[in-house]
């Protein structure tokens, strides 16, 4: 019997698949209600994305505009609930399109339950992708 992963783990191990550009792989971790929720997001992207079909239509062309290389820090905090961390991060690669560097910071808070995320609140920076040239996700809106 293996020993289930922590939510820590998961969360590192979602990092891993999305530097390898598996998006089915990293969707797979999401429980079929999870919602994903974007508080800073621009006027014309998505806020909130609920559901597992969501989520992963949202990210299918992820890898089409960011290339991710690696998530070179990553702090993770466990707060006082068991399933729920908050992380602090900083992603770098390049932007597909314009070819141009990628370096992103972002806040997350994230639970999980039963080996899934069921909330994901991502706190990322929408000034960062309004700068010409940038070709971020979120374009896919």
């Amino acid at each position: 019997m293996t020993t289930p992963m922590t939510p820590a783990e998961l969360y590192r191990h979602g990092l891993r698949l999305l530097v390898e550009k598996d998006i089915p792989g990293w969707v797979e971790l999401w429980d079929e209600d999870g919602v994903l929720e974007f508080p800073f997001a621009p006027e014309g992207w998505p806020a909130r994305l609920e559901g597992k079909t969501a989520v992963g239509a949202y990210m299918r062309h992820y890898p089409d505009h960011v290339d991710v290389h690696d998530f070179p820090e990553v702090k993770i905090h466990q707060t006082t609930d068991a399933e729920t961390i908050v992380v602090e991060m900083r992603g770098v690669g390049r932007l597909v399109e314009s070819d141009s560097p990628y370096d992103m910071t972002y806040i997350a808070v994230v639970t999980f339950k039963d080996g899934l995320i069921t909330s994901y609140r991502d706190y990322w920076n929408p000034l960062a992708v309004s700068q010409p040239g940038a070709d971020f996700v979120g374009a896919n809106r």
